[in-house]
Order: C-alpha cells, then sequence, then structure tokens
C-alpha cells in the first residue's frame, strides 16, 4: 500500500481513474479534461476547442467530470482530516489498529462511510454509554461480551455486584447491568457495518410514510394525509411535496425502516436471542442491547441519513429540470426584423407600454387603463392603435402576470379594429403572450436603473417584456436565473446549489449561440467564458471610447483581457462586417493558420470565403475527398476540421434559428370555450417530472399529464417535450370552476413550424 493510499490523498491521477470508474468514461479522456481544468480553461472553451484532448467530450460530461473531481477531492480531504484526528488522539499507535483503519479509510468511496468509520472515536457529549464507563462499567461489558450467550442471570448479577457503588451512582445490580448493557449498545452502534448495513436495507425495503397534522383541515396536501411508498421507489417530486407539507406542519412524515430483519441480522451477528421474558442469559441481554442500539441509536440516525439523501437527490433532480427548462427558454428563436409593443398588464395602476425598434432601442413609453377599476377602454384603445400606426408595430408582446387575459381580451379588440381599417385588411399584426417572470426584479435592479433613468420601475417592465421576444437571450441574462421561474419546487431546494446549476447553464446558452462583441450588454458578455463582470464592462467602454471593434484581434487592447482571458473568450465573440470574415464565425483564431493551410491545399483564394455559391461549391469538394484524408494533408485533428467546415457553411448561423418561431395569435380563447375533444395547438411553458403545462390561449395553462404525452411509455417528460416547444393538443377534461384544464399529446405531437393559434370552433 503506497503511502497516498494509505493516508487517503491521492494526485490528480488517482482522482482521474476514480472519476472515470464513477461515470464510466474512459479514463484517458477524464485525465486529459482534469488536467485541462486544472490548467484554468473553463468548460465551453474546453467543449468547443479542445475535442481532441478530450475525445469530444461534451458540455454535460465535463460537468458531470469537473463535479465528480470536486467530491473526490472533498473526500480525499475528510479522509486526511479523520486520519489527522486519529493521529492526535494516539488511536493510531496501535499497528495492527492503526494499519485496519487506514485501509478501511482508504477504500470508503463516500464521506458517510469514513464519518461511519470515523464515529467510535469521535468526541461524544454526555451519553448514556459514556456515563456508565465513567461510573467503571466498561469491565462488565467487556465481560458480558466475552461470555457464553447460555450463561444464566445468576451468574450475570454475581459478576455485576462487584460493580454496585453509591457513589459512583450504582446503586443496585440493575443499575450495573443496565449501564453496561449501554455500553454494549453503543458499541454495536458505532460499528461501521453496521451502519451500512442498516442503511441499504432502509433503502431497499423501507417506507417512506406521510400522515396528515390534522385530517380534518383542507390543504393542498391532502393526498398525502395516509400515504406511503416504497424508499427506492418514490419521484422526487413527491419528496420534495412532502418535505414542503412538513415545513409547513401540515404533515408528519416517517421512514419506516425494516426493523424486524435489520434486528434480526443484529442478533445474529452478536449472537444474541429474542426477549421472551422469563428470566434473561446472557444472550438475551445482548440481545436486548442489540434492540436497544437500532432503535434508540441506529434507527433514528439512520432516518436522518435516508431523508436527507432523498431529499439530496430529489433537489438534484430538480435543479436539473430546472436547468433543462431554463436552457430551452434561453434557446427559444429571436423574433428578428420586428418592431413590437411591449405591455406589462395591470389593473388599478394600468396597462404600461413600451414600443421598441428592431434593434430593441426604446421609442416611446405609454399607459393605458383598459382593465378594471377604471376600464377606460375606448381611450385606451385609441392609444394602442396609434402607437401601432405611429412606429408601425407588427408584434404586440402582453406579460403573462396579473390581469393579462383581460388585458389579452382588449389587445384581440384593438388588433381586430385596426385590421378593420381601410387599407389594414389582413395588415401583418399579432400578439404572443410572453412570461414575465423575473421582469419586476430585472425593473427595479441597478442594471434597469443605469439603462432607464427617467423610467419607473412598470415602464421598464414593458421594455423588458418586448425585449424578450426579440431576443430573449439577450434579455433574460439581465436576470436572476433563479427568478426566471421555469422550475418546480425551486424555493425548496439548496440556492446556492441552485444558482451553480443555473449559472452554468446560462454560461452553456450564451457560449453555444455566440455575442456580438459590438452590441452586447455588459450582462451578456459576462457569461462569455473566461470574461467577468469587470472584463464584460471593459470591452463595452473600449467600443465606446475606440468606437466599433473591427477585429478580434484588437480585444488584446482592452484593460484587463490578458493571453488566457482572450484564448478562452475570443471564439464565442463575434465581429461581424469585421477585417477578417473569419471574425463571424466560432472558429478561433488559433485555427485561423489551419483555414489558410486548406485554402492552399485546395489552390483557392481567401476571396472563396467571401462568395455564398463559391463557398459552398468548394465546401462540398472537400467533403467529396473525404475528412479524414483531408485532415491527414493539412495536419488537424479531424473533430476541428468538422468544426471549422460547418461553421464556413453558414458563418452567421445562429443554432436558435433551428427552432419554430413564437406562437402569434391574433384570437383570444376561454376555458368556458373549449370542449372535451377540440384540438388546439399551444406553448410548452413548463416541463416537471409528472407532465408539462401547455399555453393554449386561456387564462392557466393546461397539463399534460406524463400519461399523456405520448403513446408509448414515456420515462420522463423531458424524452419528449422542452419549454418553448409549440405543440398539438387535444381537450381531455374542463374545470371552469377550479380552473383546470386536462390535455393529451397521444396521437398529436409536436406542430409544425407556423403561427397557429387555438380556435374555439377546432375539429371535435
Amino acid at each position: 500500500m503506497t503511502e497516498a493510499t494509505a493516508t487517503g490523498l491521492k494526485d490528480s491521477q488517482d482522482f482521474s481513474n476514480d472519476v472515470a470508474k464513477k461515470l464510466q468514461i474512459d479514463p484517458r479522456k477524464v485525465k486529459a479534461a482534469i488536467r485541462l481544468l486544472d490548467e484554468g480553461n473553463t468548460i465551453p472553451f474546453i467543449a468547443r476547442y479542445r475535442k481532441e484532448l478530450t475525445g469530444e467530450l461534451d458540455e454535460n460530461q465535463l460537468r458531470d467530470i469537473a463535479a465528480a473531481y470536486e467530491a473526490a477531492k472533498a473526500l480525499a480531504a475528510r479522509k486526511a482530516d479523520v486520519l489527522r484526528l486519529l493521529e492526535e488522539q494516539g488511536v493510531l499507535q496501535d499497528e495492527a489498529k492503526a494499519r485496519e483503519l487506514r485501509l478501511a479509510i482508504a477504500q470508503a468511496t463516500t464521506v458517510a462511510e469514513v464519518d461511519d468509520i470515523y464515529r467510535p472515536y469521535r468526541p461524544k457529549r454526555k451519553t448514556r454509554a459514556s456515563i456508565a464507563r465513567e461510573r467503571g462499567l466498561g469491565p462488565l461489558a467487556e465481560w458480558l461480551e466475552g461470555a457464553a450467550r447460555s450463561t444464566g442471570y445468576r451468574e450475570v448479577e454475581a459478576a455485576a455486584r462487584a460493580y454496585v457503588d453509591e457513589e459512583k451512582g450504582v446503586s443496585t445490580v440493575e443499575d450495573a447491568i443496565q449501564g453496561a448493557l449501554d455500553i454494549i449498545a453503543e458499541t454495536i452502534s458505532d460499528d461501521a457495518n453496521n451502519r451500512r448495513f442498516i442503511r441499504t436495507a432502509t433503502f431497499r425495503q423501507g417506507l417512506i410514510r406521510s400522515v396528515a397534522v390534522d385530517p380534518d383541515e383542507q390543504t393542498v396536501y391532502e393526498q398525502y394525509y395516509d400515504y406511503s411508498e416504497a424508499v427506492a421507489k418514490v419521484p422526487p417530486h413527491r419528496i420534495l411535496a412532502m418535505n414542503r407539507g412538513e415545513r409547513d406542519e401540515k404533515l408528519k412524515v416517517s421512514i419506516v425502516a425494516p426493523e424486524d430483519a435489520v434486528v434480526e441480522r443484529l442478533l445474529r451477528r452478536y449472537g444474541g436471542l429474542p426477549d421472551e421474558g422469563g428470566e434473561p442469559t446472557v444472550g438475551v441481554l445482548i440481545g436486548r442491547a442489540a434492540a436497544d442500539a437500532y432503535k434508540r441509536l441506529i434507527a433514528p440516525s439512520i432516518e436522518r441519513d435516508v431523508r436527507g439523501a432523498l431529499t439530496e437527490a430529489a433537489e438534484e433532480r430538480a435543479i436539473d429540470v430546472f436547468g433543462a427548462n431554463l436552457k430551452s427558454l434561453l434557446l427559444q428563436p429571436p423574433l428578428r426584423h420586428r418592431r413590437v409593443l411591449g405591455v406589462d398588464p395591470a389593473y388599478r395602476t394600468g396597462c404600461k407600454l413600451a414600443a421598441v425598434d428592431e434593434t430593441g432601442k426604446l421609442l416611446e413609453v405609454g399607459v393605458i387603463y383598459p382593465t378594471p377599476p377604471q376600464n377606460r377602454v375606448a381611450e385606451a384603445e385609441a392609444k394602442v392603435l396609434e402607437l401601432i400606426q405611429r412606429h408601425g408595430i407588427s408584434v404586440i408582446a402582453i406579460g403573462n402576470g396579473t390581469a393579462s387575459r383581460e388585458t389579452e381580451a382588449f389587445i384581440v379588440q384593438c388588433i381586430r379594429k385596426y385590421q378593420s381599417v381601410p387599407g389594414h385588411a389582413g395588415a401583418d399584426l399579432a400578439y404572443v403572450m410572453v412570461s414575465e417572470a423575473g421582469a419586476s426584479v430585472y425593473s427595479a435592479s441597478p442594471l434597469a436603473g443605469e439603462e432607464f433613468p427617467e423610467l419607473d420601475v412598470a415602464e421598464r417592465s414593458a421594455i423588458s417584456i418586448a425585449r424578450r421576444l426579440q431576443d430573449p437571450l439577450a434579455e433574460l441574462v439581465k436576470i436572476d436565473p433563479k427568478s426566471i421561474g421555469v422550475g418546480q419546487y425551486q424555493h425548496d431546494v439548496s440556492q446556492s446549489r441552485l444558482g451553480e446549476k443555473l449559472g452554468a447553464v446560462v454560461e452553456s446558452a450564451v457560449n453555444q449561440v455566440g455575442v456580438d462583441v459590438n452590441t452586447a450588454s455588459p450582462s451578456l458578455l459576462t457569461y462569455v467564458a473566461g470574461l467577468n463582470k469587470t472584463a464584460a464592462k471593459n470591452i463595452v467602454q473600449f467600443r465606446e471610447s475606440q468606437g466599433r471593434i473591427t477585429s478580434r484581434r484588437a480585444l488584446a487592447k482592452v484593460p484587463r483581457i490578458g493571453p488566457k482571458t482572450l484564448e478562452q473568450c475570443v471564439g464565442f465573440l463575434r465581429v461581424h462586417d469585421g477585417e477578417n470574415v473569419l471574425d463571424s464565425t466560432p472558429i478561433h483564431p488559433e485555427s485561423y493558420p489551419v483555414v489558410e493551410r486548406l485554402l492552399a491545399d485546395s489552390g483557392v483564394d481567401a476571396d472563396i470565403l467571401r462568395d455564398t455559391a463559391s463557398r459552398q461549391a468548394w465546401l462540398a469538394e472537400i467533403r467529396a475527398a473525404g475528412l479524414a484524408e483531408v485532415a491527414r494533408r493539412i495536419d488537424v485533428g479531424l473533430p476541428t476540421l468538422r468544426d471549422i467546415l460547418d461553421a464556413l457553411e453558414r458563418p452567421g448561423r445562429d443554432p436558435r434559428d433551428d427552432v419554430p418561431p413564437p406562437l402569434l395569435r391574433t384570437d383570444v380563447v376561454k376555458l368556458e370555450d373549449l370542449q372535451v375533444g377540440m384540438e388546439l395547438t399551444g406553448t410548452v411553458r413548463n416541463v416537471v417530472d409528472f407532465g408539462a403545462f401547455v399555453d393554449v390561449g386561456v387564462k392557466n395553462d393546461g397539463l399534460v399529464h406524463i400519461s399523456e404525452l405520448g403513446d408509448t411509455f414515456v420515462k420522463h417528460p423531458m424524452d419528449v417535450v422542452a419549454v418553448g416547444d409549440i405543440v398539438k393538443v387535444r381537450v381531455i377534461q374542463v374545470d371552469v370552476a377550479k380552473g383546470r384544464l386536462g390535455l393529451s399529446m397521444k396521437g398529436l405531437g409536436k406542430a409544425p413550424s407556423l403561427s397557429l393559434r387555438p380556435s374555439a370552433t377546432a375539429s371535435h
């Protein structure tokens, strides 16, 4: 056994083997990834520009490796800490004991296992066992453990009589025996093997159970008033629901462990016997100690462990779902070349309006009062029609918050009125319901104050709503991802872990799309790989003071952007219509010489890159020649060559353009209009473990339960739909009183990439 193994410490090579085994990834790829991470490279950079080294690991795999690497280092640190504590306590002075403990710690695969090993040596507060030891009952406990299990009670009494001592608090023989059994119970409880077995048995055979605190009280937790399910099968969202009910003091939640099987196992291991009454033998006394160890000491601890593990897994699942939903939302296609009127609905304070041009520049703000209590509909209608006419508005973005459906009905009237005017018949004018989650957070933020210091909070919200439609990614990065509201139980999970996950999701989305260095806001630039807030602000200040940035090379002149930072970020920054056509592509400057060799190998001039038809013909010839052979001739890795060719195929490609555009509407539907059997088209607003919520134009989103998502078994809703998807659905339940709508996608599926709307006259 090496010294590193003996101490529980490992170098990065050892960590890479552990991580590779845990994630079932080629150790060579993991080793390369860890080395690149240790060198300070960002995950988006490694995933995009170091494919040859990592064997084309994607971002998700790299993030898993990074997380497992940090966990491995934390485990090693805990092992080292425990060994240090054992050394300080003198436990390791016995060579045989030291060898046994070092080996056990080295072989432990989780922090919980390490803590179980250390448990017998951990300084304890006063316990029944520690008090018994202070009273000198340790030798009696040892005698009982070593005695034949058939030894009668009278012999036990005789042995215990020697330990009766009023001054020490041992008044009777029974006190002495009980104290010795307390010591034995704690020894059994502290045994790492026992805890490992019981924890595993509870996970595999236990139940989680919840009951009502007040069975007569009506709450949202009624389905959990008398509920139980196997620990091994309970889905994550139910764990979080029960946890919330417990926090709200509406539920009592517990773990029902396989107690009989556990106690029987302990009795067999320690030679104990069931307590059947009568005069106890040593075996029966040991059995009592084993049962006491489980019920009093082990079971509560294991229940906390199991509840904690279930909660941690449920939280991680909820965070993953939130992250996936957020990425889908961020990668929604921008609505380009449209002038938009943003509407922030409200009742008493009026609906705030903001007209923006094709670039998101504010043209005009206003306020109307078409909703109760003022109901100044005619005046509001005149104002909206005036703005549409004056600014050439073609799309109206309506926030989906308070008063949204009343505002939607009003906007539909405005659209009809506008299109009824001579000369406007058939005019390109529609509306979209836009999620306004987090808009109020942005509008009250210092950032919004800097952008629009002269406007009030609601007016800023209307601008944000309009811009969300034009470019969701650019606008949503201004908001704390936790405020965007596309998850479930987001306030019940670890906020630090949620923030970490969502930050990574935003970073991934921004770098996947790329950023125009001449138009991006500091908020957007901050998420570019390698850049921080200071560097992002410096880029904006540089272009404001020096004028438009015309090449990626110029970024080296920006303060606080050194060689390493530039290496990480430059491939994700785009310079359109600049000095070098490659600066507008995802091709990294380090690969520009590869493009030059590719041109030379084909005997063509660089001007071919600026002519679409010639470039496409040239690329087709290269692909026909065989990429492996071309890569060999120009001395470049095959993955890099493929990426270069893809980038040259569509230099200005935005991956969001491959997603269906937002669902534009010109009419409104009420829940009362719907009937079972109608087929509608809607937008997926949220995806959770048990289904998907779809906006079909009525007040509340309808639920497509997981069992209704497809014609075949669906393991998880995300296998079928994502936030922002346009889908066809069939109405299967309408509950007007409760405002609930049940939908099905069976036999339907995703809608074509068209701007459609639901119709109250849809087929039955």
